[in-house]
């Protein structure tokens, strides 16, 4: 084998001048012998080829880049190993190694490179001969410094026309086309990349800020599940409000609420709180809650403006709620538990309160003068209050039971014998009445306890008020949702005295 000068690299092909050691573009080894040649066990052994001499001592050559130069391959490592071009991210799929330790990766061995014929020599501006190697010569009238940048008319890679095409894995080279096989928005390295802007009129995710959040309620960049509709309510009407909270345990909100005001046929208002927790033993619980407030919202507002008296017209929408729960059950009796919920309402109307409730949520009436005693209007259809009724325990000792919340009256398709329970008061001074589900008296659950928890504006900030005994379940654990409605009560004696109001369900104040 004869030895001679090599005039182009052996790299990318780059023309070489004399004394030349290493590269000017890739920086490869000029001086370096090549990779051996795979063995293939011959029957006689055919003697390595000799290695080159050392080419002459000549100036200091231009150190190489860390990788090659602009994400150019150093040599003896693939494109697939190299170091990635900035902003791409690791190159290596299958590395199992940070992006940033690239002291890490796994170098590929070179694949042996086909023959090419010999290239065409030309003339380059100096009047030296370079190989063709597809790029215009990158020296100009010689050598830049280390770190010059190129000009416009002398980028190495802006040559004839097959060679300006744009080099993308250069410092604004732009982005590449898509030839790598992946369909649109697949991110093949993992590299994580910037969330995409949430389309107009669409969510933004409340964890990062930027990411869309989809039809499942999911931010489509990092995942995070968004809260729903009902895991926090509020709502203020008039003299009523309500609020309703998922709690810290639940992972959804089973509680519903219902407030509306109407007129009556004298012209005067009535306002209506109806208050449902879902029985979460049960099948879709949710939605029996939604359906049971729903429908009675919907009973009261049609039969009081007609005349309707207040407890009639409560213990027609307590059927019409348990008609609309029922009418979820599944068309498979015992496929699975009926949806079930309790159910407690308030009607504030001439001068007259009326409160209906079956399962155990309750309603308190709180007077307006705190020196006044407040009271229980409700009794809870459960076992603690079964036991207590008959004199078989003591209310604390029933209660501390671990059956004591096991309730006996719900709405639901596999209810027992529904009774309704109805009553009408007549308050001789103002007041506002507490309508809550049990994930609020768990924390209060005397008449003196919730009493001292509501603010002394309750009447008059009744929003703020549902907010604050919120809050104080929230504060005590959170265990259960918790949903309330305040509902204030004004008295009005100018009124002729009505018919005499049936006696609380509570013998006296707690």
């Amino acid at each position: 084998m004869s030895m001679h000068r090599l005039s182009g690299c052996p790299s990318c092909a780059e023309p070489l001048e004399e004394g030349d050691r290493f590269c000017g573009v890739c920086g490869y080894a000029v001086s370096a012998p090549p990779p051996a040649a795979s063995v293939d066990n011959p029957t006689i052994p055919i003697p390595p080829a000799p290695q080159a001499p050392p080419a002459p001592p000549a100036a200091a050559p231009p150190a190489p880049a860390a990788a090659g130069g602009y994400g150019t391959p150093a040599p003896g490592v693939s494109h697939a190993a190299a170091e990635p071009a900035p902003g791409w991210g690791s190159a290596a799929s299958a590395a199992p190694t940070l992006v940033d330790d690239p002291a890490a990766w796994a170098v590929a061995a070179p694949a042996e490179a086909e023959p090419e014929p010999e290239p065409e020599p030309r003339q380059g501006p100096a009047g030296a001969t370079y190989v063709a190697s597809g790029h215009a010569n990158p020296y100009g009238a010689g050598t830049p410094p280390e770190g010059t940048p190129w000009g416009p008319a002398e980028h190495p890679y802006a040559g004839d026309a097959e060679a300006s095409q744009a080099r993308y894995d250069m410092p604004g080279g732009g982005t590449p086309p898509d030839v790598s096989g992946h369909s649109a928005g697949e991110n093949p390295y993992g590299v994580p990349q910037p969330p995409a802007a949430a389309p107009e009129g669409g969510r933004t995710c409340i964890a990062c800020r930027a990411g869309h959040v989809d039809t499942d309620g999911y931010c489509e960049h990092c995942g995070h599940a968004q809260p729903r509709e009902r895991d926090h309510l509020e709502e203020e009407l008039g003299s009523v409000a309500a609020v309703s909270d998922r709690g810290l345990r639940h992972h959804r909100n089973e509680d519903s609420f219902a407030v509306a005001a109407t007129a009556l046929p004298d012209g005067s208002a009535a306002t209506v709180a109806i208050v449902c927790d879902g029985v979460s033993s049960a099948s879709r619980p949710d939605e029996a809650s939604a359906a049971a407030a729903g429908a009675a919202n919907e009973a009261l507002l049609e039969a009081l403006p007609r005349g309707a008296h207040p407890q009639e017209a409560m213990h027609e929408a307590i059927l019409a709620a348990a008609a609309a729960v029922n009418a979820l059950a599944p068309e498979t009796p015992g496929a699975q538990n009926a949806p079930a919920c309790t159910l407690v309402g308030a009607v504030v109307s001439g001068g007259l309160l009326t409160i209906g409730w079956v399962g155990d949520s309750r309603a308190y009436w709180v007077p307006d003068d705190r020196a006044a005693l407040p009271r229980r209007l409700t009794e809870d259809d459960s076992w603690a209050a079964q036991m207590v009724a008959a004199g078989l325990m003591g209310e604390a000792e029933a209660y501390a039971d671990v059956r004591a919340h096991a309730i006996t009256g719900w709405l639901g398709a596999d209810a027992y014998d529904l009774e309704p329970h109805t009553a009408t008061f007549k308050p001789d001074h103002p007041g506002v009445v507490v309508v809550c589900t049990d994930g609020l008296w768990n924390y209060a659950e005397s008449a003196r306890e919730m009493a001292q928890v509501l603010p002394a504006d309750a009447a008059t900030r009744p929003l703020h008020s549902a907010q604050v005994l919120v809050g104080h379940a929230l504060d005590g654990g959170g265990h259960d949702n918790v949903t309330v409605a305040i509902v204030p009560f004004a008295t009005h004696p100018e009124q002729e005295p009505g018919p005499d109001a049936e006696p609380g369900p509570a013998a006296g104040p707690e």
